[in-house]
């Protein structure tokens, strides 16, 4: 048995809507902790007006009862609160145009290329899709699978490592400090000087009408080896995850490990040397794969970095065409955030959560919850034996 999700809904439509499929049964399931995760995501200084607006909440609609899984397809809902100043925009059965139409394409968004290839002409059909406000349905499968990975100690996190030219200095934060120190953080970044000096410089981006990107790190720790394979290039987990994580709006590089820095490196010094005591089994000592080798995850904590681009929505727009008179003109101006560098690493907390709970699904199998933690001890135990 696999996982997959599919969302729906409009940046300023009625909702947005996610099926996820192929949760075993008997997993307790509370609407409080898929909020939890949903709140997180509307956080981070730099974040726009939309935020004072929305406070999200999840609605079940089907696949939970008496807060346990069913083992059949999970239906969400999340509500656009910002729906009732829409209505007649974004209607779906009325014929008439309300407002004006968006003639004016935004350099790095989806306007002009999404309105060349779906032909229509207005790319507000374009960007009420495009728009970030759909990583709210894969943030709501996202808590669902970090349940079901819980049940396997396995836990999900991220950090923010960079915005704008201001980098984190990770080496002086220790590491049982670096979750604390982030949940702490209005950018959610570990170390406390950084903190400050990216709240200025968005601050300062904001007085300007721009906008700014960043880095962050997500890691899963505790996965078990084995999950993915060799055999086909889509089966191999770095593959999956590497796409999961592009497919985040505004993601434009994902970095495994050492990641870019293993150019610069020899041979000699780029891997992960294996050692064995009884106690431990295989192991190793340092992590510049990133947890991953050959397309399987090897035990160690699998650690992605993502880069994420600015937001092409500027308070002082970029030049561009009209796309029905061709004259040049300024880009359309679209509310949206100074930097959601720190809400992107949540997202990305919930699409490796759905990975490495998909890879866990195909692994160990299993209708229910039970059958499934049978086949995962038996496999831990014949590794453990090796």
């Amino acid at each position: 048995m696999s996982l997959r999700y599919l969302t729906a809904g409009e940046s300023h439509g009625r909702g947005i809507i996610v099926i996820l499929e192929g949760i075993p049964s008997g997993l307790t399931i509370n609407a409080e902790d898929i909020d939890v995760e949903l709140s997180r995501r509307q956080k981070g200084y730099g974040r726009g007006l939309r935020m004072r607006i929305e406070t999200d909440f999840v609605q079940v609609l089907s696949g939970i009862r008496h807060v346990r899984s069913l083992g059949s397809p999970i239906a969400m809902l999340i509500d656009n609160k910002d729906w009732d100043n829409w209505k007649s925009v974004m209607s779906p059965t009325s014929v008439d145009l309300d407002g004006d139409t968006l003639q004016k394409p935004r350099p790095g968004h989806a306007d002009l290329a999404g309105l060349m290839k779906y032909g229509v002409a207005d790319f507000r059909d374009i960007l009420e899709r495009s728009s970030a406000r759909e990583t709210a349905g894969r943030v709501a499968a996202g808590a669902v699978c970090k349940e079901l990975l819980k049940q396997f100690n396995i836990d999900i996190s991220s950090y923010v490592i960079q915005i704008g030219n201001i980098k984190a200095d990770m080496a002086s934060i220790p590491r049982e400090k670096v979750w604390h120190n982030t949940e702490m953080s209005f950018v959610r970044c570990p170390d406390p000087k950084a903190t400050k000096s990216m709240i200025n410089i968005i601050r300062k981006a904001a007085s300007k009408g721009d906008t700014l990107g960043g880095k962050f790190v997500v890691r899963a720790k505790g996965v078990p080896p084995g999950l993915g394979s060799h055999t086909q290039w889509d089966l191999k987990l770095d593959g999956r995850l590497a796409q999961s994580l592009i497919s985040i709006q505004a993601i434009k590089a994902v970095e495994f490990g050492s990641g870019a820095g293993f150019a610069s490196l020899k041979g000699s010094a780029a891997f992960d040397e294996i050692f064995y005591d009884k106690e431990k089994g295989f192991h190793r000592k340092t992590n510049r794969a990133g947890g991953i080798e050959g397309g399987i995850s090897n035990g160690k904590s699998i650690e992605a970095t993502c880069t994420m681009k600015p937001i092409p929505s500027l308070g002082e727009p970029l030049r561009s065409v009209d796309i029905t008179t061709k004259k040049a003109a300024k880009a359309e101006i679209v509310r949206s955030d100074i930097c959601a560098v720190p809400a992107a690493g949540v997202v990305a907390e919930a699409v490796v959560a759905f990975e490495i709970a998909r890879a866990m699904r195909e692994k160990f199998g299993g209708d229910s919850l039970d059958d499934m933690k049978k086949s995962y001890d038996a496999y831990m135990e014949r590794i453990k034996n090796l």
